[in-house]
């Protein structure tokens, strides 16, 4: 999987694919509506996910038979595969969060025991202020299932705006739910400048993965140097805090719910 170059920092990896690009460019059209709006979220996910568990989970060999065995017994398949035996928590961050939250808690039963895998659910709302800009978050509601001691805790939320959100949830965990976490990691579609700044800024050892870095509303001289190299220059936030150029409140197209 290639990776965009940037400032950044080693926490930060943003998927360089032309095919996902291609995918999330359509999702973001506004000529994309449901059920087309989740039929392109799932593949996205999916692949992200993938190279998530590859990269950051820990891995164990293993050797066992295949068809051909029969025929052949003294040569077995030997490969690496990710170790069975390791926890993790997918969480849902209503509403964006819900089906991507759903795709992750799926896809990791395919590579770890079943009842090592769970899935908690929080309801989370923007808190703004009289500019409209968002000052925090604010939890309704949460389903928290168990502690989250020596988990990847996985936060798959599609726009990583402001990271008032993520921010909060991370918070929560670390001071409310039993742990320590074995490793934080947020899943985005697309982030912003912004977005890595506050959210490493509180959690430094936050492993955030996306598909985009939107950064539009950045002078031209800033968009023609390498993402990061003047970070404290880059803006991808409208005075609304809405991603430009963005997909629009993934919220709501996701859920044909526009309140």
């Amino acid at each position: 999987m290639r990776y965009l170059q940037h400032h950044y920092g080693s926490q930060v990896h943003i998927l360089d694919n032309p095919l996902l690009n291609d995918l999330l460019a359509k999702l973001c059209s506004p000529k994309t509506f449901q059920p087309a709006i989740n039929h392109l979220v799932e593949p996205l996910y999916a692949h992200m996910i993938a190279e998530v568990i590859g990269q950051e989970f820990e891995l164990e060999s293993f050797r066992v038979p295949t068809r051909m065995t029969e025929v052949h017994p003294d040569v077995l398949l030997e490969s690496q595969g990710i170790a069975k035996s390791q926890k993790a928590v997918s969480v849902n961050l209503a509403r964006a969060g819900t089906y991507p939250s759903h795709l992750c808690y799926s896809q990791l039963h395919w590579a770890l025991e079943p009842r090592n895998i769970r899935q908690d659910h929080i309801f989370a709302a923007r808190m703004t202020g009289a500019d409209q800009h968002v000052t925090g978050a604010h939890f309704g509601s949460l389903k928290i299932g168990g502690d989250v001691k020596d988990a990847y805790v996985m936060i798959p939320d599609p726009m990583g705006a402001t990271g008032s959100t993520i921010v909060s949830t991370i918070t929560y965990y670390k001071q409310k739910v039993a742990g320590p976490a074995k490793k934080y990691i947020a899943m985005h579609l697309i982030v912003t400048p912004e977005y890595l700044r506050k959210v490493l800024g509180a959690h430094p050892e936050v492993v955030i993965y996306a598909l985009r870095l939107d950064r539009g509303l950045s002078d031209k001289a800033v968009l023609r140097s390498p993402p990061g190299l003047h970070w404290d220059q880059e803006k991808g936030l409208n005075d609304h805090d809405y991603i430009v150029p963005g997909g629009g409140g993934f919220g709501e197209i996701m859920n044909n719910s526009f309140v």
